[in-house]
């Protein structure tokens, strides 16, 4: 059973890389799609999402969920509000990213940890530790920093925050395979994505029939670009707990912000340094954390098993029988 759990743990911690990792580079992509906006893109990467999964599952022939999904209105219910809340998610980053807001857009996935464990606290009712506590202060603190510096919230990084944080959880509290969860939750998405485009369409505002052939094929390359790094992170979201989705995290803003630093040119003023220090702070505080408590349950584990009382050796003789 234990080396069961560890090799979930295992496979979950390479999913969660893998996810992040092309979710670190995903910034590239976004602007090849030009000159289709923001809207234009989220509905294609809807649809075609669907597409690839329902491919895939055909392939795979692993339907049996569904009739077990279907019965469950608990499990729709979270289904629907994963669709939602990474529906707001893709929007507002496709968005950032096409309107020069790399670096704001890196922020919210820095500012995702902290709030991934505060949710943790009020909804889970999980308890924290003294470094998780100070870490999630210093995080609010750099929020009231990069405030007080753009001379408005950075709603960008706060509604990318929360949204993530909201997905993860509610994929936890689903417990449905990466693949079986991308698919109902791109089969929620589906009808309204296909509306808008068909709508765009008639209005004669679409890009995929007008841009070329190369251009109607990056759009539809939205599904497998969507697909691949969620299934992943869905595989790792019922492996590994939300704190340790938190610690991965790091892997995407950090290629996110140097991406908007050295290719897109982004500016960083005093206060926008200032701010990002303070989340690396909060940061830095929680990898100390939990890699000295890993450490400590470790070495507790290992005194524990030194300790442990031999079991007897078998005689090998016949005992006597009950009459």
């Amino acid at each position: 059973m234990a080396k069961d759990a560890a090799g979930q743990q295992r496979t979950g911690l390479l999913y969660g890389i893998g996810a992040y990792g092309m979710w670190g580079l995903v910034p590239l992509f976004w602007p090849l799609l030009k000159p289709a906006d923001a809207m234009e893109i989220l509905a294609h990467r809807m649809t075609w999402s669907l597409a690839v999964v329902v491919l895939v599952l055909l392939v795979m022939r692993r339907w049996a969920w569904i009739g077990e999904l279907v019965r469950r209105p608990r499990k729709l219910g979270l289904i629907a509000v994963a669709a939602t809340v990474i529906t707001v998610n893709w929007g507002v980053y496709i968005w950032s990213v096409n309107s020069g807001h790399v670096v704001e857009a890196s922020l919210g996935y820095f500012i995702n940890p902290l709030v991934t464990i505060a949710m943790g606290v009020l909804i889970l009712k999980e308890r924290l530790r003294r470094a998780q506590w100070v870490a999630v202060g210093v995080g609010a603190a750099a929020v009231v920093v990069l405030t007080v510096g753009y001379g408005r919230p950075p709603w960008i990084s706060l509604t990318l925050a929360f949204s993530f944080a909201t997905y993860g959880l509610a994929k936890k509290q689903v417990n449905l395979g990466g693949l079986e969860s991308l698919a109902a939750e791109t089969a929620v998405q589906f009808l309204p994505a296909l509306g808008y485009l068909l709508w765009l369409g008639g209005q004669g505002q679409a890009t995929f029939a007008t841009g070329g052939a190369g251009h109607a094929a990056l759009l539809a390359s939205t599904g497998v670009v969507t697909a691949i790094p969620l299934i992943c992170f869905g595989g790792a979201a019922i492996r590994v707990p939300l704190s340790t989705l938190g610690l991965l995290q790091y892997l995407a803003p950090v290629f996110q912000f140097l991406i908007g630093i050295a290719y897109f040119h982004e500016a960083m003023p005093p206060e926008r340094w200032a701010g990002f220090a303070l989340v690396w702070l909060a940061l830095t505080t929680l990898t100390w954390d939990a890699l000295r408590t890993a450490r400590a349950t470790r070495h507790a584990l290992a005194e524990a098993l030194a300790h442990a009382p031999t079991p007897p050796l078998a005689s090998g003789r016949p005992q006597p029988q009950d009459s």
